[in-house]
């Protein structure tokens, strides 16, 4: 069988031997599951910056430092908005949830990609789950998942805190060196790979990146993230590929 590549930006491992004995499957929901630049992340960001204005009193251009500051200190800005303002977290999330998300396009080739994987599928995101339920619909891919975590369900402890990752285990009962984790922010890959998680990072393809990238200074680079890639669904594909091909041999669900 003939194997199409993506292009990988890194690879600690060949894929046939880092993923042979991966049977879960964790996303992270924004620039993840669809791509950075479909832009969607930069419509919540103009919202937590009018809501930080608004509750703290004080103009947009201080209403965004004070939200890097906060999400470089809390790992959210809305951690830092309860622990610090004492905001209820429910109106946060509905507010700069309130989005157009048909800006999504629809992923076919992902849908297809993700059926090929053995086991398991799940979204872990420190969004909520009716933002992380809208982006899957206009993607078409929600009936692949078997669950969303979001961070209600981590107490509104966010990624990268260690408490998040034991929430999520202890929710959905994978076992962390079986299971495969991709996101966007090289930070949220430190506690996978720590825990025997096969991590990969996803990259825009035009290289862009927002603020929260600041807070990865390492980036791909950081020992931590095993792989990198710029194309989601090319990644699954290789992967499924070559579980078909049989060189890979997972275990089964």
């Amino acid at each position: 069988m003939t194997v199409t590549r993506p292009r990988l930006i890194k690879a600690e491992h060949p894929v046939a031997v880092g993923f042979s004995d991966v049977d879960a499957w964790v996303f992270d929901l924004d620039n993840t599951l669809y791509p950075a630049e479909t832009d969607l992340f930069a419509q919540i960001d103009v919202r937590i910056r009018a809501y930080v204005a608004g509750v703290l009193g004080i103009a947009e251009a201080e209403a965004s430092s004070v939200q890097k500051d906060y999400y470089r200190r809390f790992g959210t800005t809305l951690r830092g908005l309860m622990d610090l303002h004492q905001v209820d977290a429910a109106d946060f999330l509905a507010y700069v949830h309130d989005i157009d998300h048909s800006v999504v396009a629809a992923d076919p080739r992902l849908g297809l990609a993700l059926d090929r994987l053995p086991g398991p599928k799940y979204v872990f995101t420190n969004g909520s789950t009716r933002h992380a339920e809208r982006t899957l619909d206009a993607l078409g891919i929600a009936d692949r998942f078997t669950a969303i975590f979001d961070v209600v369900d981590a107490a509104m402890v966010p990624k990268p805190h260690p408490d998040a990752y034991a929430a999520f285990f202890a929710r959905t009962g994978i076992v962390a060196s079986r299971a495969a984790m991709f996101e966007d922010l090289s930070r949220n890959l430190a506690v996978p790979h720590a825990l025997g998680m096969r991590t990969v990072l996803i990259v825009p393809k035009d290289g862009a990146r927002d603020f929260r990238d600041a807070t990865d200074s390492e980036g791909g680079a950081a020992p931590h993230v095993q792989y990198v890639a710029d194309d989601l669904a090319g990644f699954l594909d290789l992967v499924a590929q070559l579980i078909e091909s049989g060189a890979i041999s997972c275990r089964p669900d």
